[in-house]
């Protein structure tokens, strides 16, 4: 990328770059990814320039994304915060970036943030728009906001109670922060299940007790679900005490599953609900807006024992590769991180 010109103080409060160059990851066909390179205006009012450091490949929407699978009654909800292009392709997507401000109100210059943008190495975007990372966290780890700020909604969606039996299925990236923050509720047992067993290693470290799915606990009162399977679903369900709620947390995209919903699903009360992050938890919702959750969630990761969850970064200019690679269904990846 070009180095970024000297700036030149033009007011009291902002400052300005000419129009360079940046590039961004473009999804342009099933299985299909490349870099592209555009011109970049200088940024609008209230606009800063982030120059990017770290960014987060997700293995759930991003995956599907990759592989199409985004059902066209979805196409708008789906869009994801500065997304270019429209569903199905060719798309440029994306949620988990970390950058640097290079240009922009003068407070936020050199400040490092946090933003839900697509791949790429420089991009504007509004004040609004920019989260803080506390001085305390590491850059790499604070890629995983996007993911944290989903396990904790999911949380104010369960609403634990402290002394429960919590079973976690799915022990992703998602999956054990959800976890890792249920296990410190006081008195709580947390199972964090999975089908490979070297995900215990995990769970000891977060906290939490480990099974594979033929060895799983039972009687859970919260069950949380987070392994995008029709199996993993139908466990859960397997798996919950009377009167136990079963929090889904996956997303299937276009793929319909079937569930065993007769049998002792209505004698035993169980409860199926959804949770999803694009809204704040009705629990909290008109207590904390998007920007405080946020900012409780980039908190959340002042946690050294999540470094486990991030995979070795992968250089930009390979992302079409890395994105390749991590929404493989045969690696066993975490948290793909791409450097930029």
């Amino acid at each position: 990328m070009p180095a970024i010109s000297s700036r030149v103080r033009i007011s009291c409060s902002i400052v300005i770059f000419p129009v360079t160059e940046c590039t961004a990851l473009w999804i342009e066909a099933p299985y299909s990814a490349t870099l592209r390179s555009t011109k970049l205006a200088e940024p609008k009012k209230n606009e800063l320039c982030i120059r990017a450091r770290y960014s987060a490949i997700s293995r759930g929407t991003e995956k599907l994304v990759y592989q199409g699978r985004i059902p066209e009654s979805e196409y708008g909800r789906m869009r994801c915060p500065f997304q270019k292009g429209d569903f199905p392709f060719p798309v440029q997507y994306g949620y988990s970036m970390v950058g640097e401000v290079v240009s922009g109100d003068e407070s936020w210059l050199g400040a490092s943030i946090f933003t839900l943008h697509p791949h790429q190495d420089l991009f504007c975007i509004p004040v609004s728009a920019a989260h803080r990372i506390p001085s305390v966290l590491p850059l790499q780890r604070a890629a995983l906001a996007a993911n944290m700020e989903t396990a904790l909604n999911v949380l104010w969606d369960a609403s634990p109670h402290i002394g429960e039996r919590i079973t976690v299925i799915g022990a992703g990236v998602l999956g054990c922060l959800i976890a890792s923050l249920a296990a410190t509720i006081p008195g709580t047992e947390v199972d964090l299940i999975d089908i490979h067993p070297d995900r215990a290693v995990l769970a000891q470290r977060l906290g939490c007790t480990f099974h594979q799915p033929d060895a799983a606990l039972g009687n859970s009162e919260l069950i949380l679900h987070a392994s995008g399977t029709e199996s993993g679903l139908k466990l859960a369900l397997e798996l919950a005490a009377f009167e136990g709620r079963v929090i889904e947390v996956s997303w299937f995209g276009d793929t319909s599953i079937t569930l065993p919903l007769g049998k002792a699903f209505h004698s035993r009360r169980l409860q199926l609900i959804s949770s999803q992050v694009g809204q704040v938890s009705s629990t909290m919702r008109g207590r904390r807006n998007h920007t405080q959750r946020m900012a409780l969630a980039l908190s959340l990761l002042n946690d050294p024992r999540l470094d486990v969850l991030l995979e070795p970064g992968i250089p930009f200019a390979e992302a079409p590769q890395a994105l390749k690679y991590a929404c493989d269904p045969e690696n066993k990846l975490l948290c793909q991180i791409i450097e930029y």
